[in-house]
This record gives structure tokens, C-alpha cells and sequence, in this order.
């Protein structure tokens, strides 16, 4: 192996750990505040990429990445239930359950046809590459509108706002500047967007520091 090569496999690595500290992370803090961790559509998108892309990536034969995949989606289903759970008070009140339910699972089920139709349109590797940093991005301005809605930092941490920052950094070096699977030249558009998800992962990150910072003086 390469020292190019051992840099590869070292950034999905890094990738892979940091995302399932968000994870784990998120699980803990949804039962802990009686919450959930990640923002809805952001979730939807992750599970239904994570299912996909572990079913295809194990037709294709075994890798690093698609065992991550797999472990990912495990962790993803965990936050989904703690959504479930206890996401219905965010839900407006004077609609009942069953609207809470319906709405989530035209959510999901929006998100796994959209991920289907990527992988269609750009084949797994390309599709995988373009719809995971989209919705990266869409994650981070959603982990922003989440805590502006709530108010308070119910469900969230510094430790995920870190770990997601460094989480999507690696495969940005990873896919948009030494090339990788699918981008074996790097990609254009995912170093744009890995670059833009950095700079509302650090508000983010940013955001929480100073809240936590201020709750800390005034307790």
C-alpha cells in the first residue's frame, strides 16, 4: 500500500468514525432529552442513501466504505425511533397523530425515491458522491434551523456538531481533491459543497459553543 493509498483509506476512516460518533451521540441525547438528534429531512435522506448504497455496495462485493454504510444505517435507524418517539411535540399540536405519522413516512419515502432516482440518472458511485454532499449540506443549514426553532439545545451537542464537521471534511479531501471511486480526478461540485457544508458546520459549531458557554455563567 501507498502512502497515498494508507491517506485514503485513513480519511475514510475518519469519516467513517466521525459519523457514527454523531450517531451514537444523537441516540443518546434523543432518550436522554426525550428529543431527536438530526433534523427530519436530513435523517430521511441519510437512512434511505445508508440502505441503498449498503445494498448495492454489498452486490458489488465487500468494502471499508460499505461496511460503514451498513453500520451507518443500523445507527440511523436508532435516531429514527427516538424521532418517532418523541418528535410529535414538535409536530403542530392542533393536528393529530396520525398526520404526524403520515407526513413522516411521505418524508421517507420521498427521500428513498429521490436517492433511487440519483443512483439511476449517475450510476451507484457518481449518484452516491453527488446525493451525499447535497444533502450534507442541507444537514448543516438544517442543524441550524433546528436549534433557532427549538430555542434551546435539546437533542444536540458540540460533540456532534465537531464530529459532523470532520466527518464530511475527510471525504471532502477524500472525493473533490485526490479523487476516489467514482471522481477518480476529484470533483468540482463536491469540493464546492464540501467547502460550503464546512462553513455552516463551523456556525454550527460556533452556535452551540456559545450557548453552552453562556448557560454555563449563568447556572
Amino acid at each position: 500500500m501507498t502512502k497515498l493509498e494508507a491517506f485514503r483509506l485513513g480519511l475514510t476512516v475518519v469519516s467513517g468514525v466521525c459519523w457514527t460518533v454523531v450517531y451514537l451521540e444523537g441516540i443518546r441525547l434523543g432518550f436522554r432529552d426525550r428529543s431527536y438528534a438530526i433534523p427530519f429531512f436530513a435523517l430521511a435522506l441519510n437512512i434511505a442513501w445508508e440502505l441503498l448504497h449498503t445494498v448495492f455496495g454489498f452486490r458489488a462485493g465487500v468494502s471499508v466504505q460499505t461496511i460503514i454504510n451498513g453500520v451507518w444505517f443500523a445507527f440511523d435507524v436508532g435516531i429514527l425511533y427516538t424521532y418517532f418517539r418523541f418528535g410529535r411535540k414538535y409536530f403542530p399540536r392542533n393536528l393529530p397523530a396520525r398526520d404526524f405519522i403520515g407526513w413522516s413516512l411521505v418524508g421517507l419515502i420521498t427521500a428513498l425515491g429521490v436517492e433511487y432516482a440519483f443512483i439511476r440518472e449517475f450510476g451507484v458511485a457518481v449518484g452516491a458522491g453527488y446525493s451525499a454532499f447535497l444533502q450534507n449540506l442541507l444537514m448543516s443549514v438544517l442543524f441550524i434551523d433546528m436549534f433557532v426553532r427549538r430555542g434551546n439545545s435539546e437533542g444536540q451537542s458540540p460533540y456532534i456538531a465537531v464530529s459532523k464537521w470532520l466527518g464530511t471534511l475527510a471525504p471532502t479531501i477524500l472525493f473533490g481533491i485526490l479523487g476516489e471511486g467514482g471522481f477518480p480526478k476529484g470533483s468540482s461540485l463536491i469540493l464546492v459543497l464540501g467547502i460550503f457544508c464546512s462553513v455552516f458546520d463551523l456556525i454550527y459549531v460556533w452556535v452551540l459553543f456559545k450557548f453552552e458557554m453562556v448557560r454555563a455563567r449563568a447556572s
